[in-house]
């Protein structure tokens, strides 16, 4: 089959096409035929060598794909040969064929297309753990979700809507805060890395009860001062670095939390769980559009390198998706 390799570590130019073995459906999985795939900022990652693998996953890029089931391994259930599914990948996705466990996919609701449906799991799945299961976001709080442009941050703001709270959209350009905005979000335009004065503004002196931030270390001065008391922070991004001052007295006097999260070290049997947690609330939503990924650009399986060239810009909003196969 084809797949995209790397050769060694680096920017997209080390992304190549290449015939490797097909995978098989192991105990449990599903060999799917791949139709699309998401691009992520952790395929970026793992390109540059900064994001290896768990041990046992394929080397190959690819978090999340869309398609049809081929074959089905001894003792996984739910699904047929010719069934249209979505699938939270170990590795894998940038590729004809993937193999996976089966509690990581889900039926594809009609509604959604393989494009849309490529670029679904990574981030609901994401923004629901760090939203509703470590954030424990309730109807009537207000979020803060921080790169609000971006896939998994378009993702959250409908997520967090669709739960009832208030929700403020951050990026550094207004360009992408439109998108935010029509999404149902309010606006904040964060050009100088400050949002704390802002946010406390915008709730009237009482701050924001969750905090989802994609962003880092630069951010988070700023994310305890913007927290309400009893507030939680989620950092599930390292985009403006790794370490940062805290300020303990703040955090204290708060009763805040702060709490961080990745979903690729998760187990198998943590990955299903979070899947069959988010299916049952998040799939009808999917299905009338109450939650849909938002689509930035579509690009040949043969152009990996500009698909990656593209989500390095941050002139992204929404999601890039490769087309692995005619649709």
């Amino acid at each position: 089959m084809r797949a995209i390799v790397q050769a060694g570590f680096g920017g997209p130019e080390v992304l190549e096409v290449a015939e490797v073995p097909n995978p098989v459906a192991g105990p449990g999985e599903l060999l799917i035929d791949v139709h699309a795939a998401g691009v992520n900022r952790a395929d970026l990652l793992q390109r540059a060598g900064h994001y290896p693998p768990p041990p046992g996953a394929s080397p190959l890029l690819g978090l999340e794909a869309s398609g049809v089931v081929a074959d089905i391994g001894d003792g996984a259930a739910g699904f047929q040969r010719g069934d249209r599914v979505m699938a939270l990948l170990n590795g894998g996705g940038y590729a004809e064929r993937v193999a996976v466990p089966a509690g990581q996919a889900l039926h594809i609701p009609d509604e959604l297309d393989d494009v849309q449906a490529a670029a679904v799991m990574e981030g609901v799945l994401t923004a629901w753990q760090g939203l509703r299961r470590l954030g424990r976001l309730q109807s009537g709080e207000t979020a803060l979700v921080h790169a609000a442009g971006s896939g998994v941050g378009t993702t959250a703001v409908q997520i967090a809507l669709a739960l009832g709270a208030r929700v403020i959209g951050t990026s550094r350009t207004r360009e992408k805060l439109a998108l935010v905005q029509s999404l149902g979000a309010e606006p904040l335009v964060v050009a100088d890395g400050h949002f704390a004065e802002q946010a406390m503004a915008l709730t009237d002196g009482r701050g924001v009860d969750v905090i989802l931030d994609l962003v880092g270390a630069r951010y988070l001065p700023e994310n305890v001062t913007s927290l309400n008391r009893g507030g939680r922070l989620v950092c599930i991004g390292l985009l403006a670095g790794r370490e940062a001052p805290l300020n303990l007295g703040e955090l204290l006097a708060r009763h805040a939390t702060i709490v961080g999260m990745t979903i690729r070290p998760l187990t198998a049997e943590q990955k299903a769980e979070l899947t069959r947690d988010f299916a049952d609330w998040g799939l009808p939503l999917l299905a009338d559009g109450q939650v849909r990924p938002i689509i930035h650009s579509v690009v040949p399986f043969e152009e990996a390198r500009r698909a990656h060239a593209l989500l390095e810009s941050n002139d992204v909003v929404g999601n890039v998706v490769l087309q692995v196969s005619p649709i």
